[in-house]
């Protein structure tokens, strides 16, 4: 960053995390020179300072604090602070300012919204807990400060994602800055999902996906890892019905659609989805809907 230091203050990088709108201001290097003093000042926004090398001092509200490498502090939404280098020796500093908007409360997510639960759960208690930091600095115990290059080394890369590990960085200076305090007590934790719920929704993906291709409870058990029993046990869970009855369901649900909007001959829609043979399919036809291929695409014909 030393070659540009200032080159990501230069981009315009606006992201939505969880519930919060974040507009970069400011991520950049500068370089303190021995003596070099910045006279009390304040923000509106977020100020997160990383200590790289050197040394000085900072005074946040009335209470002064010294700064080596490796130190970190936080100055909020109108904290008054001051800063100093040591009179002997150069600081440098890692700077990242930027806008925090709410955008909604955790308990009135938008209709549009797309995205995670978790993913709001996560954003609204980094910020509040960033808002209820320790005035004093600390060491980066979790090193943020390398996300600073990660951020750098994407722009100077110019190529496609840029912007989303910029962002990324960002959060991960957010997280990192929290955590650095150890205040989490009141840590988010991650639900855990219903792995049976999990297990059918991938299970009923694939069949959809594959569902004309030959499959076998063994064969879509093996792409979860799990046995052929189990998945069976699954199925009877989450739909009330067997593995073999729900693939027929859907082969049957294809089979109907075409026979209503096509001239396809009732053995070629067998064999495109999923059928044996058409005299298999004229079994199964007649035992689930009481009538042959042929009846149902006369009965059910679609008015050009």
């Amino acid at each position: 960053m030393e070659t540009r230091a200032d080159a990501l203050d230069r981009l315009d990088v606006q992201f939505q995390w969880g519930n919060y709108g974040f507009r970069l201001l400011r991520c950049h290097l500068v370089s303190f020179p021995p003596g070099k003093v910045v006279s009390f000042h304040q923000h509106s926004d977020y100020e997160f300072h990383f200590i790289p090398r050197g040394k000085g001092k900072v005074i946040l509200k009335d209470q002064v604090f010294a700064l080596q490498p490796g130190m970190m502090y936080l100055t909020g939404p109108g904290l008054e602070h001051y800063q100093e280098a040591d009179s002997m020796e150069a600081m440098e500093e890692l700077c990242l300012q930027i806008e925090a908007v709410k955008l909604f409360d955790c308990d009135k997510v938008p209709d549009h919204y797309w995205g995670n639960r978790n993913d709001i759960l996560e954003a609204d208690s980094c910020m509040k807990q960033l808002d209820h930091l320790p005035q004093f600095p600390t060491l980066d115990h979790y090193h943020a400060m390398p996300c600073f290059i990660e951020a750098y080394r994407a722009w100077s890369g110019d190529k496609l994602g840029v912007y989303s590990t910029i962002h990324q960085a960002i959060i991960q200076i957010l997280l990192r800055t929290v955590q650095a305090y150890d205040i989490t007590r009141d840590s988010f934790k991650i639900p855990s999902r219903d792995m049976n719920m999990h297990r059918f929704l991938l299970a009923t993906q694939f069949m959809v996906d594959n569902y004309a291709r030959p499959l076998s409870l063994e064969d879509v058990a093996e792409k979860l890892s799990i046995s052929g029993r189990q998945l069976q046990r699954v199925f009877l869970e989450k739909s009330g019905f067997s593995f073999s009855r729900y693939l027929e369901d859907l082969r049957l649900a294809h089979v109907s659609r075409e026979l209503m909007e096509s001239e396809t001959s009732v053995q070629d829609i067998a064999l495109q989805h999923g059928f044996t043979s058409s005299n298999y399919l004229y079994y199964v036809f007649r035992k689930r809907y009481g009538m042959t291929p042929n009846q149902y695409r006369i009965t059910n014909r679609k008015e050009g």
